[in-house]
């Protein structure tokens, strides 16, 4: 009995491997590109973690909101319940908590002193989530899940908090030149987009039809582009705040 512990053992170790290299791929990246004023691991680290704090309060919270979704529309195969789930219900949650967590530990942070640090923040906080997400997908569904979250799921999270922390890091930057009305501006803006751009995602996947599934790849290549675009004028023209 005891020698199939091994491996036992071994299956998990791969299963966490693997739904986790894409999200240290691409928090290496974000790392790199951080060129003016890098953030401290202590700092990186906590982030990493609230993510995963977020991804288990919007399991909560997403359970709640389903259940109210339910009870107002009852047709779940209807255009409108997937809209409202999309983006009222996963969208509105998972990027406010995201969001909310993120600023939290990095608002007030003295580390917190570049433009770019706020996709830099933004974006380790939503691979955390990302990354733990990936571990329950493939724990429930195999490893046939791994290659699609890994090119779809887990970069869209990245993509979803680059386009919010972009203006993240304006709104500090606002705040540190009292420009207080164009501050709110730009944090209410960066959780929008963000809801916006992860709402759009989910509603073209949950969808199971032909003009949805192009609409769906047509996004994600545009936003990808849009992106890594994004993330190199940003690196390229970061400053003190």
């Amino acid at each position: 009995m005891f020698f199939f512990f091994p491996i036992f053992d071994s299956i998990i170790l791969l299963y966490i491997l693997v739904a986790i290299i894409p999200a240290i791929f691409l928090l290496r990246y974000i790392y790199k590109m951080d060129r003016v004023d890098r953030e401290s691991p202590q700092l990186l680290i906590s982030l990493l973690f609230l993510g995963v704090a977020a991804a288990l309060a919007s399991m909560l919270l997403e359970t709640i909101g389903e259940d109210v979704l339910n009870a107002l529309i009852p047709d779940r195969n209807s255009m409108t319940y997937t809209a409202a789930l999309a983006f009222l219900v996963v969208a509105v949650i998972e990027e406010g908590t995201k969001f909310l967590f993120c600023a939290l530990r990095t608002w007030n942070n003295p580390e917190f002193d570049c433009r770019f640090d706020g996709i830099v923040y933004m974006a380790f906080t939503s691979l955390g989530f990302a990354a733990f997400e990936n571990i329950l997908y493939i724990f429930n569904y195999g490893l046939s899940v791994a290659g699609p979250r890994a090119v779809l799921s887990v970069p869209g999270h990245l993509g979803f908090s680059v386009a919010a922390g972009a203006l993240y890091g304006r709104a500090k930057q606002c705040r540190d030149l009292g420009r207080s009305g164009l501050k709110t501006l730009c944090l209410i803006l960066a959780y929008a987009i963000a809801v916006l751009l992860h709402g759009f995602y989910d509603f073209c996947a949950m969808r199971s039809t032909a003009k949805a599934g192009i609409a769906f790849a047509v996004f994600v290549i545009a936003m990808y582009i849009i992106i890594i675009l994004l993330i190199r004028e940003e690196s390229r023209n970061d400053r003190y705040i």
